[in-house]
C-alpha cells in the first residue's frame, strides 16, 4: 500500500513539474488577408501589401449605407467586427484579423463623380473645384454676363440629384449664382456651389505641350466657336508648319503633331483666328532600345542559361534559376530565326513539367525585363522592371507559338476558371510607369516584385495608379510560322514620364498559377520599340 503511494505522490509530483514547463514552441506565422469583398453599388480593390481595401462606390451609391453582401478571408481567421451588412463609409472602417498573429485592415470609400458646367462663347476649361463647392468658367471681354446661355451642368450624382434653381432658370451672371443639391448621401441637406462666369482679356492660350520623341501632343484654350488651331517649328527656323487634326470641344482644342525629329527642340503655339498664343519651346526625347532586343547574346553560369552575354549586364531575365532545382531549361536562345533577320539566334521559350526526386514543378518557357531574384522553396521571387524614361508608342517584333492542350492546374487567378483540355494561352504584354519599390516590393533597378507563393497579392496588376502606358497580346491558337506582331500601348495621360519598362513574354499565361500545357513553346525575335 504505501508503495501504491509513493507511486502516485511521484506522478502527482512529475505532473505538477510538467504544469510548470514554460511552452517554447513558436506559434507558426500565418498572415491572415481578405481575399474577397463584394457587395452592391461598388468595386473593390485589394492591396496586401498595405493591407487596404478601397471600395469604387457608383455616383448613385449612398455612402453613408454602403451594402456589403459577401467577404472572404484566409482561412481560419476571425474578425474583430461583422465584415458583412451595411455601413457607413464617410471615414475609413478598421478591422483586426486574428489567427495566431494580429493584422490590422483598413476599408475606405471614394466615390468619383463627374461635374461640369459650360457656357456658350466659353473660353478654355472649366475649373471646378469640388472641396469649396465652386465651378468657374471664362468668356471673352465684353459678353453680356445677363444674358449668359448655360449649356451644361452637373455637380452631383447622376440620376439622384435635385437642383434648385433649375438649369433653364441660369442666366444672369453679372455676380455668382448659387445652386443648391440634394441627394440620398446628405441625408436631408444641402450643398451650396457657387458659379462664376468671368470675363478674360486671354484670346487664346496653350496649355499644354508634351513632346515625345517623334510626336507631340499640344492642349490649347480659346473661345468657343472660333477658328483655332497649332502651329511649330524647329528653333532657329523662320517657317512655321501649321498642325492638322485639331479637335474642338467648347473652348478646348486639342492636336497630336508627328514626323517630328528625335531629340530636337521645337517652338509651338496656339492661335484663335487672327489671335496667337506665346510660344513654348520643347526638347523631343530620344528613341531608346531594349537591350539585346534580337535576343543574339547568351551566356551559361553554373548551368544555368541566361540571356546576356558572358560578363555582360543583365537586362532581360528568365526562370531558369528556377528551373534549375529540377535540372531543367525553360528559356534558351535557338538558332531558328525570323525570315530576314540579320542576327542567327531567337529565344525559344518551353513550357515543361519537371519531376526530380519525387519534387515536381510545372514552369512556363518566360523571358521578362527585370531580376530573378531568389527561388523561395519551389516557389520563386522576381522583379519586373528596368529603368527607362522614353515613350515609344508600340511594340513590334517577330513571334511563333506552339498552343498546347492545359494538362497542368495548381492554382488559377481569382475569377478565372480553367479546366483540364482547355486550350492554353501565351502572352506578350508591356508596361511603362512610375512604380515606388517601396509600395510594390522591388529596387530602384527592378521596382516590381511578383513572389509565386504569394502570387494573389504579387501578381503585376496593369491598372494600378503607377502604370502610365499598357499593351498586350495573347495567342490563342497556335501560329505556324515566324509572324510579325505589333502592341499598340495606351496611354493613360502623355504628360506623364515613366521611370521603368518592362516587357513579359510567356508561353503560358498562367505559368505564375504553375498552370498551363506541357506542349505550349513560344519563340521571339527582334523586338523594336516603335516612336510614331
Amino acid at each position: 500500500m504505501n508503495k501504491i503511494k509513493h507511486i502516485a505522490f511521484a506522478l502527482l509530483g512529475l505532473l505538477c513539474c510538467t504544469s510548470c514547463i514554460k511552452n517554447t514552441i513558436p506559434y507558426p506565422v500565418v498572415e491572415i488577408e481578405i481575399l474577397q469583398y463584394e457587395g452592391e453599388g461598388f468595386r473593390a480593390q485589394i492591396d496586401p501589401l498595405t493591407r487596404t481595401v478601397t471600395l469604387t462606390l457608383d455616383e448613385q451609391t449612398d455612402i453613408t449605407a454602403v451594402e456589403v453582401t459577401n467577404v472572404q478571408i484566409t482561412d481560419e481567421g476571425t474578425a474583430s467586427t461583422h465584415l458583412t451588412g451595411t455601413f457607413d463609409m464617410r471615414t475609413p472602417m478598421e478591422v483586426t484579423l486574428s489567427l495566431y498573429q494580429d493584422y490590422v485592415w483598413t476599408i475606405q470609400a471614394v466615390q468619383p463623380i463627374e461635374r461640369y458646367f459650360t457656357v456658350a462663347g466659353q473660353i478654355g476649361p472649366t475649373e471646378i473645384d469640388p472641396e469649396s463647392y465652386t465651378a468657374t468658367v471664362y468668356v471673352a471681354e465684353g459678353t453680356d454676363l445677363e444674358q449668359i446661355r448655360v449649356t451644361s451642368l452637373k455637380l452631383g450624382p447622376k440620376d439622384v440629384t435635385t437642383m434648385t434653381p433649375s438649369i433653364e432658370e441660369l442666366t444672369s451672371f453679372s455676380s455668382v449664382r448659387y445652386v443648391y443639391l440634394q441627394y440620398p448621401s446628405l441625408k436631408g441637406a444641402q450643398e451650396r456651389w457657387q458659379l462664376y462666369v468671368l470675363e478674360t482679356d486671354v484670346k487664346v492660350t496653350l496649355t499644354q505641350a508634351d513632346a515625345w520623341a517623334k510626336v507631340a501632343w499640344l492642349y490649347g484654350a480659346a473661345e468657343e466657336g472660333t477658328r483655332v488651331g497649332f502651329r511649330y517649328r524647329k528653333v532657329g527656323e523662320e517657317a512655321w508648319s501649321e498642325v492638322t487634326n485639331v479637335s474642338q470641344t467648347g473652348g478646348t482644342f486639342t492636336a497630336k503633331v508627328t514626323g517630328l525629329t528625335p531629340d530636337t527642340e521645337y517652338e509651338f503655339l496656339a492661335y484663335s483666328n487672327e489671335d496667337l498664343s506665346p510660344t513654348v519651346i520643347r526638347r523631343t526625347e530620344q528613341m531608346a532600345q531594349l537591350e539585346n532586343s534580337g535576343f543574339e547574346d547568351w551566356c551559361v553560369v553554373n548551368e544555368i542559361v541566361y540571356p546576356y552575354a558572358e560578363g555582360g549586364s543583365p537586362f532581360w531575365a528568365t526562370g531558369n534559376v528556377g528551373a534549375s532545382l529540377v535540372k531543367a531549361t525553360v528559356t534558351e536562345g535557338v538558332s531558328d530565326i525570323r525570315p530576314g533577320s540579320s542576327g542567327r539566334k531567337s529565344a525559344r521559350l518551353t513550357s515543361i513539367f519537371a519531376n526530380i526526386f519525387g519534387i515536381g514543378r510545372f514552369a512556363a518557357g518566360n523571358l521578362y525585363v527585370g531580376n530573378y531574384v531568389r527561388n523561395d522553396g519551389t516557389h520563386g521571387i522576381i522583379n519586373f522592371g528596368r529603368p527607362f524614361t522614353a515613350r515609344p508608342v508600340a511594340l513590334r517584333g517577330w513571334v511563333k507559338y506552339t498552343c498546347g492542350a492545359i494538362d497542368r492546374i495548381t492554382t488559377q487567378p481569382p475569377g478565372v476558371t480553367i479546366e483540364q483540355g482547355d486550350m492554353d494561352c501565351g502572352s506578350i504584354y508591356l508596361a511603362l510607369g512610375d512604380w515606388d519599390p517601396a509600395i510594390y516590393g522591388g529596387t530602384a533597378d527592378s521596382p516590381v516584385e511578383v513572389a509565386t507563393r504569394r502570387i494573389d497579392e504579387t501578381a503585376f496588376n496593369p491598372n494600378s495608379e503607377a502604370v502610365i502606358a499598357y499593351g498586350e497580346l495573347l495567342f490563342k491558337e497556335s501560329v505556324d510560322g515566324w509572324t510579325e506582331f505589333t502592341i499598340p500601348l495606351d496611354y493613360r495621360a502623355t504628360d506623364r514620364i515613366p521611370t521603368h519598362i518592362f516587357v513579359v513574354c510567356a508561353a503560358s499565361r498562367y505559368g505564375d498559377y504553375f498552370t498551363g500545357s506541357t506542349s505550349s513553346v513560344m519563340w521571339v525575335d527582334d523586338f523594336e520599340l516603335i516612336y510614331e
